[in-house]
């Protein structure tokens, strides 16, 4: 692929939004992030977003905050 078909992407605006609505449900991701390879990578796709490792009442309470949307 040559430089011409490579696209810059910020996905910023949309980590923030997912930042805010977990911490809107009292969930801290802390590395939540832009995941580093493919940010770096040569590829019109945008890079995807890194959510990182958390312990278990973290993963509980992502759960608890997804079922209801589940549940419809």
């Amino acid at each position: 692929m040559d430089d011409s078909q490579h696209v810059t992407y910020d996905i910023g605006a949309e980590i923030d939004a997912l930042r805010a609505a977990l911490t809107a449900h009292g969930i801290t991701l802390p590395s939540l992030g832009v995941d580093p390879l493919t940010l770096a990578a040569r590829t019109t796709r945008p890079p995807l977003i890194a959510l990182g490792n958390c312990n278990t009442a973290t993963a509980r309470r992502l759960a608890e905050a997804l079922r209801p949307a589940a549940d419809g």
